[in-house]
């Protein structure tokens, strides 16, 4: 912050304390001033007439004029006619009232300006209110007051230094006019003279947007200089309570009720937001108390039984129905019916209600809040965490939209009384536009994001990864993620041309802090993502604004990078994603982490159930079979075995499941009958004609004691045709072999 500090002082150029300021006249300036000055003025040759006989008020007249530098036959006319409105009026100029200085004016327009300057000069105006609504006045008032040379200086430095925070012609173009009535009020013509009161006093005499905005703009650039602490507020920024009269905002609503109300309003320690909505919840209430319970007018005397009625009203609530008077008049939906979390808000704001009061021992605790205002099971189960994931042909048009972005497509959305261009610079929107697209940051997080907040690390020579670090949130401190180099560079780009700035003061933590999208001292407008940027995205990319899950808002984005990083090729883990997020909790990641279709049906086709489950044992049917009727004299189902088929229809039940030698149910396979007897051969060979040794040997036999291992174990277990299997031989040779396959 650079602070303008100037050692040269300003003194008030006509000191009246020199001068007889009796309210009345003495009887030679009353006879003077009624019969002599303007016969005189009306005989002269010269047009002199001498004036000693009122010099005590005729002296500060020429003082005034002496320091406006008007001289001149005009000068003469114009003390000439204050002197007679002073002997008209009887009184001297001192005990002239704002009024009266006006009337002078009107009466005598052409020197109007010089006769506010006298007036200024002499005694000075309380407020300026009472000046002519004319707007060059001000402006010919400060350049007399002050000095031509002294005013000038001041508006070019005001001027440069807004020039520098953002501000463009049409805000410059009310600086001479906003900073000439804020010297006036401060009564000097140094710009570090100006203080925060002569601001708001400025603030509530303007009659214009234009003039009010200028004022802000002028408070912000005494911030940055250093000559005040923080910034004034628009008029309409200002809290809701401040503004609007207290009897408006408790109309309909028990005294007492109201009262307790209020009182929690300036108690509680929520946040400033969340305490005004549920003050405003509460008064809706109130009025429900008081149109269909008007004997319970405090919330002493409520029962468990009015807080059930109080749930079936919430239950059945609609848009607006309680509400003010006024207000229904500002929501076009209204009486139609509330959403879910809507209704689930009201049972909130009554339940911290009454146990913040039972907590403070303001009323008897009668009953238990957290059970008398449980949310219903019917009303419950419409709400639900169920983030809105965009589909990917969708958010793919939308980050080519971001990243081509221009100037062009920001003029739809411009207004049309500024010529169609738009407010923030175009490198500021691109920047905006790719940390949206790209860091899945909330709304929130991405306002408050702090001038500096990338850092470049070097993993490998040529290889930077982007660090972005994000300041602290609802959930989580300060943390650091690592995002896409394209945020970087387009960051550091609008880093580049950001102009000089005020610190604005961090609502959530209080300190002063340098925003990175801050424009003007001021940090982004609230809905300015949702109803102007997102909108020129899309119809840059040709796609709805909204579709069946509803409009596109800033955190389907959130939701949507968190969904792709959760199904991408080589995926974060829950963990990785919730860190990533700046989850607390990993329940809260498991909401965004949702496993898209496509990834789904890939994971069950590389799970192969089906093929699992039917490659050992495959069921044939013969079609033909079946049709023509012939499936009771033959067979018609049967199952493959590799070697053979069975035709026992209950093949699961089978004891000799693929050793089914001797049973009346197997047909064997004319292609595999050789095979298994050549193999059978070749086992026995290698037994009786090859020598083996020991190791040799013992992997032989165990060949051929498994297979008669099998056949011991079914000798006595009856075959489905209900045929015992012969005894297992202690040696087998060939003969036998070929009998058994």
């Amino acid at each position: 912050m650079s602070v303008h500090k100037t050692t040269d002082t300003w003194s008030w150029p006509i000191d009246a304390t020199r001068y007889d300021q009796a309210h009345g006249l003495t009887a030679r300036e009353r006879r003077y001033l009624t019969e002599e000055l303007p016969s005189r003025i009306k005989f002269s040759k010269t047009r002199k007439p001498s004036l000693d006989a009122v010099e005590r008020l005729a002296r500060p007249l020429h003082d005034v004029f002496d320091h406006i530098d008007f001289k001149g036959p005009k000068r003469r006319s114009l003390v000439f006619y204050l002197l007679e409105e002073m002997g008209r009026r009887d009184r001297a100029l001192w005990a002239w009232t704002d009024a009266e200085w006006m009337e002078l004016v009107e009466c005598r327009r052409y020197d109007g300006n010089r006769i506010v300057a006298a007036a200024f000069l002499l005694r000075g105006f309380d407020t300026l209110a009472s000046f002519p609504k004319r707007r060059h006045v001000y402006s010919c008032l400060a350049r007399r007051v002050f000095g031509f040379k002294a005013f000038a200086a001041a508006e070019k430095r005001a001027k440069a230094r807004l020039q520098e925070l953002g501000y463009r012609i049409r805000t410059l173009r009310l600086v001479p006019l906003t900073l000439a009535q804020l010297l006036l009020i401060a009564r000097s013509p140094r710009i570090e003279d100006i203080t925060e009161a002569a601001l708001l006093q400025l603030q509530k005499q303007t009659g214009t947007v234009a003039l009010d905005t200028c004022v802000v703009a002028l408070s912000r650039l005494l911030v940055s200089e250093g000559i005040i602490d923080q910034p004034v507020r628009r008029l309409g920024l200002q809290p809701k309570l401040m503004h609007r009269a207290p009897e408006a905002i408790v109309a309909d609503v028990p005294r007492e009720w109201a009262r307790l109300a209020l009182y929690w309003h300036e108690t509680t320690t929520l946040a400033p937001g969340t305490r005004l909505r549920v003050y405003y919840r509460l008064l809706g209430v109130g009025r429900w108390l008081h149109a269909t319970r008007p004997h319970i007018d405090s919330p002493m005397v409520w029962t468990r039984t009015v807080a059930a009625e109080a749930v079936t009203m919430c239950v059945d609530l609609k848009n607006c129905e309680w509400a003010h008077s006024t207000t229904k008049a500002w929501f076009p939906n209204a009486g139609s019916p509330m959403r879910a979390g809507s209704k689930l808000d009201v049972l909130y704001s009554l339940r911290t209600f009454f146990r913040d009061l039972q907590h403070w021992e303001i009323i008897p605790r009668s009953f238990d809040p957290h059970i008398a205002f449980r949310i219903p099971r019917s009303l419950q189960a419409l709400i639900g965490f169920d983030p809105r994931v965009l589909p990917d042909d969708v958010w793919a048009k939308l980050i080519w939209a971001g990243l081509n972005l221009t100037a062009a497509d920001l003029s739809l959305q411009g207004r049309p009384h500024d010529g169609g261009s738009h407010y923030y610079p175009l490198p500021l929107v691109r920047a905006l536009s790719v940390v949206w697209l790209f860091a899945g940051l909330r709304w929130n997080e991405i306002r408050r994001l702090r001038l500096g907040c990338v850092r470049w690390q070097e993993n490998a020579p040529g290889e930077r990864v982007c660090l972005l670090s994000i300041p602290v949130n609802k959930t989580s401190t300060a943390f650091t993620k690592p995002v896409d180099t394209i945020v970087g560079e387009m960051i550091e780009k609008w880093e580049k041309e950001r102009p000089t700035q005020t610190a604005i003061i961090d609502p959530k933590t209080g300190e002063q802090a340098d925003y990175l999208f801050a424009y003007r001292s001021r940090a982004l407008g609230y809905n300015y993502l949702n109803k102007v940027l997102i909108p020129a995205l899309c119809i840059k990319a040709g796609i709805p604004n909204q579709d069946v899950r509803g409009r596109i808002t800033s955190h389907r984005a959130r939701s949507t990078i968190a969904t792709q990083l959760f199904n991408a090729r080589e995926p974060m883990s829950l963990f990785e994603v919730q860190a990533w997020l700046g989850h607390k909790n990993p329940s809260s990641t498991q909401h965004y982490a949702k496993i898209n279709p496509s990834k789904l049906t890939k994971s069950f086709e590389k799970a192969g159930y089906f093929e699992r489950n039917i490659r050992a044992i495959e069921v044939l049917i013969d079609q033909d079979a079946v049709r023509k009727g012939l499936a009771a004299q033959e067979a018609w189902k049967f199952f493959d075995l590799g070697h053979g088929y069975c035709t026992y229809d209950f093949f699961d039940q089978c004891p000799h499941r693929m050793a089914c030698a001797k049973c009346s149910f197997y047909v064997a396979k004319e292609s595999t009958r050789a095979q298994m007897l050549e193999a059978q051969t070749n086992l026995l060979r290698l037994r009786q004609e090859i020598p083996l040794s020991e190791p040799e040997l013992a992997a032989v036999e165990d060949g051929l004691a498994a297979y008669e291992r099998l056949i011991a174990n079914l000798a006595d277990a009856p075959t489905p045709d209900r045929l015992v299997q012969i005894e297992a031989a202690p040696a087998m040779h060939t003969n036998e072999s070929e009998e058994r396959c």
